[in-house]
This record gives C-alpha cells, sequence and structure tokens, in this order.
C-alpha cells in the first residue's frame, strides 16, 4: 500500500469538501486540511484571536495522491483570509479609531516602498552561485507592480500576490525575504480594501 494514501484511506467516509486530485497529481492531504478548516471556522465564529489572517496565509499541507485539488483550496483559503483581515480591520478601526488603522497601513506600505527602491536585481539577498533561489526578473517584474501600486494605484489584487510563483535559479533571490515582502503587501491590500 502506498504511505501517500495509508491516513486518506482510514479517514472517515464523508464527502470530500473540494474537487480530489487523480492519477499521479497529487493534492493537498484531506485530513489536514478539513482540520485546519474546522479550526479557522471556530476561532472566527467564536471571535478569539487564536487565529488570524497571516495563519491563514501561512498554512501549509502535506502533499498526496488522492488528496485536495491545491487551486480549489488555495481559493478557499484566500476568500478565509479575507474575512480574517476585514474583522481584524474591523476590531482595531472600532478600538481605536479608523485613523490609527490608515496610519498603520501607511507606514506598512512606506516600509515597502522604501525597500523597493533598490536598483533592480538587487532588490534582495541573494543565494550563492551553486544554491538556487527565485528568478530575479520575474520577482522584479512583480515587486515593479507592488511599486505601482502603491506609489501609483495601479490595480492589484490580494490574490494575484497570493498566486505569484516564480521559477529557481542559481544564484537567484532569497525565498524568504522575497515572501516575507509579499505578505507584507498582501496585509496592506487587505488593509485598504
Amino acid at each position: 500500500m502506498n504511505e501517500d494514501r495509508i491516513d486518506e484511506q482510514t479517514a472517515p467516509q464523508a464527502p470530500p469538501a473540494f474537487a480530489l486530485t487523480t492519477g499521479r497529481t497529487r493534492g493537498y492531504h484531506r485530513t489536514a486540511v478539513d482540520t485546519f478548516l474546522a479550526s479557522a471556522r471556530r476561532a472566527f465564529e467564536t471571535g478569539r484571536d487564536e487565529m488570524g489572517a497571516v495563519d491563514v496565509r501561512t498554512a501549509s499541507f502535506p502533499l498526496v495522491k488522492g488528496g485536495y485539488v491545491v487551486a480549489d483550496v488555495d481559493a478557499a483559503l484566500g476568500r478565509v483570509e479575507d474575512a480574517f483581515a476585514a474583522r481584524e480591520r474591523e476590531q482595531v478601526v472600532r478600538s481605536r479609531g479608523a485613523g490609527a488603522w490608515v496610519e498603520q497601513a501607511r507606514e506598512d506600505a512606506q516600509l515597502i516602498l522604501d525597500h523597493l527602491a533598490r536598483p533592480r536585481r538587487h532588490r534582495f539577498a541573494r543565494t550563492g552561485v551553486l544554491t538556487f533561489g527565485y528568478r530575479i526578473d520575474e520577482v522584479d517584474h512583480v515587486t515593479t507592480r507592488i511599486v505601482r501600486y502603491l506609489r501609483d494605484g495601479e490595480g492589484l489584487t490580494a490574490e494575484q500576490l497570493r498566486s505569484a510563483a516564480f521559477r529557481m535559479q542559481r544564484g537567484g533571490y532569497r525565498e524568504e525575504q522575497v515572501d516575507a515582502l509579499l505578505d507584507a503587501a498582501i496585509d496592506v491590500i487587505l488593509a485598504v480594501r
């Protein structure tokens, strides 16, 4: 028996919440996704701060054969993240006022712009020449779109940043730095919706 399928076959036979992968395609582990989404629902409905938009954005699940289709789950997680972000914004506005929320979003946006003021091809630390990192030209293209959004008001959505994917290259940008900046940009986009 394939190890990837052990947990999925022993799970209770409830109708799947999302479409399932077939053949050799791997998808998100069904039980892990279902458990996470149930926890997110409880946290949202009770209003406790045990989970927030950042927790939803950074959630990850094992890939297995016969799992949930990744794109379907990612789309649902985007909606859940949006709901948590809206609630967080509402709580801050209620407790500290709209001005505090706007000022924090403005400060965050300025930090991103300051970072991205660096010249193209030098916006992030690089991996070593024998190590793979994100492809520099692709990251620079996306970060230029972020600058245009923040500075000029050009259209850009959180979903576009969530779905940004970069090929790898030797000596490319360090993944963790790029991912952190994309997360910060998503936070700003969600804050000003």
